[in-house]
Order: C-alpha cells, then structure tokens, then sequence
C-alpha cells in the first residue's frame, strides 16, 4: 500500500525506513482471501495462525521456566544448534546454553531459600516467513533478581528472536538480547555500563508491523483434516482470544478494586485459593478473596497494581475449559503512609464455557515473595517459597492433539464462515502486532514510521494537548514536540520504554477491525540515573485498529496518564506528595501554541477532565484519576462508571468514528463470535 502524498511520505522515503523507491510497501501483504476457498488452503491458514500463537507461548514458557531455575527446561526449548546471545556473551547448543543460564543467575536462581529470578518478557511483534519455518520477534524484557542473601539487582532490555519450526514443534533458533539499563535495587538502575544507548536495529519493515502473518507462496499443500477438525482448531483458537481477555480484565478490574465487577467474572461454584492463606469457595468466598486488599474502590494515595506479563491460555480439547498462567508483580502502597511494597507471583487459573459464554471459576495464587519497597527483597523479603512445590506448567498440545471433537455445538462447517472465524483470531494477532510497534517506534524517536503505522484517516491524541487527524498532522505533532526523529546510528543518554501489555482486545464479526486496552509500563532509564527519572510510571492506552488494505494499522490512539508515577527511585511511587494548594497548575502543552490541534482536550468535556491538558482540577498522583473503559463486563455486561466504547473524539467528530469509513464496531461487552450478547 502506498501511504498518502504529503509531509509524512516525504519523510518516510526520506529517512528509508520500512519503504524507499526501490523497496515500496506494496512488498509486504497480508494472506490472501480468495472468493474460492478450498479446505487445504484453509488448512495452511489456520496453520499459520497456530504457528504464530505457538512461538509466542514459546518465549513465555521461557519465562515461566526461568521463574524457578529450570535451566535443563530452558535449554530444551532451543533447536539443537540453537544460540542465545546475551550482549557480548554467546553460547550455542543446548548443553553450553544450559550452563550458561545456570552461571548467569548464580545464587539469584529462584529456587534457594528467599532468592528471586523473576523474568518478564512481553510486548511481542511477530513476522512469520513467507514459508512458514521461521519467525522473529520483538520483545521487551525485564529481570527482577535476588539471592535471599542482601543482593538484589533489576535488568533490562530488548530481545531480537528468531525461532524455527522442527517436526511440528516450534524451537528458538536465536535468543537475542541487547543489555539497556541494570543496577542494584538500593541505588536503582542506569544505562547499561553508564554509556549512551544505541537504537536495537529492528528485524521489521514499517509495513510489516501490521502483518505478522505474511501471504505464503505457492499452492497449499493438501491436508488430512476434515472440515469439521478444522473448525475446532479455529473455534480452540477464538476461545483463546476470549479467555485472554477474561483474565486481563479480571486484573483491570483488581488494580482498581472493582470487587462487584470481579465477583461478576465467576461461576457460582467459584474456587479462590491462595497458597499460604487458603481457601475460598462461591462468589461470596470471591468478594472475602478481594477484601483481604480492602473494601471496593481505591482511596487517595492507593495503589494496587499488579500487571499481568506473559500469559499463557490453553483451550482443553472440547472446548469447555481453559486453563491460563502467568507472571503477577504486585505494585503496592499507600503514598499517605509513605508504605509501598512489591509482591511477585505466579497464577493458574481455570475457565469455564457455560452456555455461550466464558467464566473464571478457579483462581490459583502463588505468592513468591514480598517485600517493602524501602527495604527491597535482596534479603528474601517476608515470603519464602522454599517449601511450596513449583505449580503446574503448562504444555501447549502437539499441534495433531487439538482436534479433538467438541463436546458441545457442532461449529459450522462452511469454508468461507470458517475462513472469517479464523480471520478474527487473525486480527487479534494483528492488532496485538501493530500496538506493540507503537511502543517500539515511540521508544526510539522513529517518528514517521509512527506516523505510518496509522490508517490514512487515523488519529492520534498528543499527551496534555489534543487529537491530530491524519497522518501529516500526527507526524507534525510529535515532531514539534520532539524535534525530528533519530538517525539508525544515533546515541541516547535516556529512553523512556512504553510496554503496551495485557490487552482486551475485542474484534468485530467480520474480522477487519479491532478496539485495544492496554497498560502503559513505563520503566524509564538515563546515563546518570537522574532522581525522578528512573523509575515505573503507569497509565492506560484505549486505541483501535483496522485491516487497511491487507495491513493492520492503528485507527486511533488516545492515553489517559499517569495514574501514578516515581518521583525518586529511592522513594517509589509511595513517596508522592500532592501540590501545595497554592500551587500553580501544570504548564500547558507547548503544542496549543506551538502546533494547534484539531481537537482540544478542553473541548472533549468529563472525558479529560481530572486529566493534565483536560478540563477540571489537573488530578495528580497520588490523587485518583478516573479510570475509562472501551467495554462492559465481559460477563454480566455490567456498564462501568467511566464508559466510552468508541474513539474518544467521535462524539465531537462523527466522521472520525471506524464505522463512517466501512468498518464494523467491535462488541462492547459480552459476545459470541464478534456479536453482543444479552448475558444469562
């Protein structure tokens, strides 16, 4: 696709980044949907969508492994000649990467007596091979270590993988991973050695964000499957993505203390265990679960945090239960007593399909440790996992496994139904894709290749200033903002990381567009370790996504932050004080003045208002800002406070909405194929 004549394709060609006169995008295309389909095309595409879901859990088994110092594990989830290098260090074949991880951690191994090896790896941007074999990905990763014995360190970086498909099984062919910030808990992290930071060359053309899953080459191959084993790979596939977003609203709805929302999200025989603690049974059990945090809603200075990072779903054959894992950190604190904490975890949990819909109905919590935020958990903190066993990991299913027969409904068997069913689950990958890249893109000043990544219609809104339509205007925004972008070989004192993870990603039936929530994880680095710089600092992004011309590419983006922020490493989020009531407010966005938007923030009403450049009293942590969600309660359809299910500036500007342009509105609340639901 050729983006539109203006400013932004100057500046696409002209820095040659994803497109240039030799290269068009019109290279990278996603797969083809003939009129005629036939099954063995539908086959390869379905295999393809597997493919990519595979790797991912792939690279997070990876995490959930290194949790509790299973190196033979680890090694094993590498090809035979496979290689990981961990900046200048390499190591190749399994035996040698085995080693490695063990020497690496040491003592911070995550099995001895008060040490900690938790690992997040997150954000992923997949590019599936034309043929299928390969993948490479993007991740952002973070390390949070210790050895029980007063040391404690955090880490951090980007990964650039490659993995390869081997008898049915997908395999890491090379970890890559480019060493950013590091340091001690006690004096927090800086740039890896104190040096300048360079831009990690990324595996990805602009394009090529939006299509994790290129065309393949060449007729399909012919398959064995029958209709009806393929629709229950596909219908095993779209369960994921429901259940997915289950349990990331699940822990929306905790971070905020929306307990009635919680207890919503769960069978009537409902099991809550948390180890150590013990038992909870029934949607009252649930509710006493959630108290133990304090009663519904949050209060000034409160923070109850605890993102979700590298979540692994797995759909049982018959398509009535799925079971999830993953990597809790809890982010905790009151900054009126000055108190934070830090707690990490490991949950398993079960779902269950009654009737039409998905609900949780077991909770399995582990915690691992905890630790006051001042003290740090170098010392083992006040939670051992020494004497709990390790819980269940999850394998994904040998891909010939999934076909059992359903236990429930015959899925329709009609190719072309099939074909859109799985296309949905296609557009969450897609959408997952092209969201990751803003991240990406934003972290390293690739200012038109940001621009790119929006539809020709799309919108941005600029923090504290307003919204810019189209592409040229949010290319201009960010640039008089910022200055130009950066050169591939530029330095950098300081970045600020945008991690978008755990996202509620709701698809409309026909598979072509997407809406997004997901959290901002900012850790934040420089070569000094300036106060009030390094740090995590939080908010959330509501976007939406559209298939434009074969190319996933973001419709609008809007951020409502921070909902807390670090003033000072040493003090953490807890050490927040509120402005003295004589003090001024928060400067206005040079960009009213400097480049107009098209949309104020001050014109968008109760929408912005509490938020910095909005309308009201600016609300700053620790203060509570309003917390907006894009959807009901994926079960009851219970309508939240703060409710806005469509782009935020489509109220003013109907022309702006994804329906104006041919585009189906995704479901806003409990669905059953891309289709709303009155709930039971």
């Amino acid at each position: 696709m050729k983006l539109a004549m203006g400013m932004a394709t100057a500046l696409l060609l002209a820095a040659g980044v994803g497109v240039s006169p030799q290269t068009p995008p019109t290279t990278v295309t996603a797969a083809s949907t003939p009129a005629s389909r036939t099954i063995d095309t539908l086959a390869r595409d379905l295999e393809r969508v597997e493919s990519v879901r595979e790797v991912k859990d792939l690279q997070r088994t990876y995490t959930h492994l290194s949790q509790f110092g299973q190196w033979n594990a680890m090694a094993a989830l590498f090809a035979d000649d496979g290689t990981l290098r961990w900046g200048d260090e390499t190591a190749t074949g399994r035996k040698a990467i085995k080693t490695w991880l063990k020497n690496d951690a040491g003592a911070m191994d995550g099995t001895r007596p008060g040490s900690l090896h938790t690992e997040i790896i997150d954000q992923p941007l997949v590019n599936l091979s034309v043929d299928g074999r390969t993948a490479k990905v993007r991740w952002d990763g973070m390390r949070f270590l210790g050895d029980g014995k007063g040391r404690a360190r955090i880490e951090g970086g980007i990964y650039e993988n490659e993995y390869v498909l081997k008898d049915r099984h997908w395999q890491i062919a090379t970890l890559r991973y480019h060493p950013q910030y590091e340091g001690d808990y006690a004096t927090g992290w800086t740039n890896v050695g104190g040096a300048d930071l360079p831009i990690v060359p990324p595996h990805f053309t602009l394009d090529e964000t939006g299509v994790p899953n290129p065309e393949p080459s060449g007729p399909a191959p012919r398959t064995r499957a029958s209709a009806r084993e393929l629709a229950d790979r596909i219908g095993r596939l779209n369960d994921e993505d429901t259940v997915r977003n289950l349990q990331n609203a699940y822990g929306y709805y905790v971070d905020r203390k929306m307990w009635t929302d919680v207890v919503d999200l769960f069978s009537a025989d409902a099991r809550f265990r948390i180890d150590g603690v013990g038992v909870y049974r029934g949607r009252d059990g649930v509710r006493r679960a959630m108290e133990r945090m304090g009663p519904e809603g949050l209060t000034h200075g409160q923070l109850n945090d605890h993102p979700i990072f590298d979540l692994i779903v797995d759909v049982r054959p018959g398509g009535r239960e799925a079971i999830t894992r993953g990597i809790q950190i809890g982010m905790l604190g009151d900054a009126d007593t000055k108190k934070g904490a830090w707690e990490f975890a490991t949950f398993r949990n079960r779902f269950v399909k009654q009737g039409e819909l998905w609900k949780l109905t077991e909770v399995h919590v582990q915690p691992l440790l905890s630790a006051d935020y001042a003290e740090g958990w170098g010392n083992g903190g006040t939670t051992s996992r020494a004497d709990r066993a390790v819980p269940e990991f999850l394998k994904t299913p040998a891909r010939q496994a999934v076909t059992a027969a359903r236990t429930h409904d015959a899925p329709s068997q009609n190719l072309t139904d099939l074909k859109r069913r799985l296309d949905r689950s296609h557009a969450y990958d897609g959408a997952e894709n092209v969201s990751s890249a803003y991240g990406f893109t934003i972290d390293d000043f690739q200012w038109p290749w940001m621009a790119g990544i929006f539809a020709v219609n799309g919108n941005k809104q600029s923090p504290f200033a307003g919204y810019y339509f189209g592409r040229d205007r949010i290319l201009g925004a960010v640039n008089a903002s910022w200055g130009g972008p950066l050169p591939p070989d530029a330095l950098r004192a300081r970045i600020s990381f945008h991690w978008l993870t755990q996202p509620v990603i709701m698809v409309s039936q026909d598979g072509r567009s997407a809406t997004l929530r997901t959290r901002l994880f900012q850790p934040r680095t420089s070569k000094d370790g300036a106060p009030g710089f390094s740090g995590l600092h939080g908010g959330m992004y509501h976007n939406q996504a559209v298939l434009e011309n074969g190319i996933w590419r973001l419709w609008t983006v809007t951020i409502d932050e921070h909902y807390y922020t670090s003033p000072t490493w040493a003090g953490g989020w807890a050490s927040a004080e509120d402005p003295p009531p004589d003090a001024p407010k928060p400067p206005d966005s040079p960009l009213l003045t400097r480049y107009p938007p098209d949309i104020k923030l001050t014109e968008l009403g109760e929408r912005e208002e509490g938020f910095r450049g909005g309308t009201g009293t600016t609300i700053t942590w620790p203060g509570i800002l309003p917390m907006w969600f894009h959807y009901r309660n994926p079960v009851s359809g219970r309508t939240p406070e703060r409710y806005w299910p469509d782009c935020v500036p489509c109220e003013l500007r109907p022309e702006t909405r994804m329906t104006a342009h041919g585009y189906q509105m995704p479901p806003t609340g409990p669905s059953v194929d891309g289709v709303d639901v009155n709930a039971n």
